[in-house]
């Protein structure tokens, strides 16, 4: 196996980050012919769905890529901080001015004018949206909590968020009425459970190693 260096492993999560983006872009552009000249909040809220979500596959996949060659976490040190901060940002701006324009519009306020903006059979991933969104907000309070033993959890129901997060995007998404993007989300889907095994895979190997130690 060959193993790559910790310059190079920033240079494929930077790299894998800024082409997932690039893909989402493109879609979205796509969706709307790339008439962009007169944009509302109601065209660029998915944008930043797509980017947040981008992001934080890409954070899954480089995560494992880094277990897999044998680097220190603090290999992705800061890769991890300022793509964090961008996802932070994006999955606030994403449902945040949704919810302004639908409020500027006589909508009223959330979660009523979100569900309402939708067709009832789609209702169900707007409340995928919600929760994940509440998850990924809970996961920021890490700095503070992360060493305590039940954290484990919070990291269990971010994993289960993303899951919510793929349908929600895969039901609500208008970039994904696009076969070729579409396809390439299934791929995100794919890769991201490998990502996930072989995470959870390396923790209860790293447990079995713990526990025979101490037998």
């Amino acid at each position: 196996m060959r193993k790559l260096t910790t310059e190079q492993m920033r240079e494929v999560a930077w790299g894998l980050s800024a082409a997932v983006v690039l893909i989402g872009v493109v879609a979205w552009g796509n969706s709307y012919a790339w008439q962009l000249s007169r944009l509302s909040v109601y065209q660029i809220f998915p944008l930043l769905g797509l980017t947040a979500f981008s992001l934080m596959w890409a954070h899954y996949i480089a995560s494992a890529l880094r277990q897999y060659f044998g680097l220190e976490p603090k290999a992705l040190k800061d890769y991890f901080e300022i793509t964090s901060a961008i996802v932070l940002t994006t999955i606030l701006l994403h449902p945040g001015l949704l919810a302004w324009q639908l409020w500027l519009d006589g909508e009223g306020l959330p979660p009523g004018s979100e569900l309402n903006y939708v067709m009832p059979s789609a209702r169900w991933a707007i409340l995928f949206g919600f929760t994940s969104l509440a998850v990924f907000l809970s996961y920021e309070f890490r700095r503070w909590f992360a060493t305590k033993s039940w954290w484990k959890f919070a990291q269990y129901a971010s994993d289960i968020a993303m899951v919510l997060i793929f349908f929600h995007a895969l039901k609500l998404g208008g970039a994904l009425q696009s076969d070729w993007f579409r396809a390439v989300w299934y791929l995100y889907g794919l890769t991201f459970a490998g990502a996930l095994v072989y995470t959870y895979g390396m923790r209860y190997r790293a447990y079995k190693i713990i526990q025979s130690g101490k037998s």
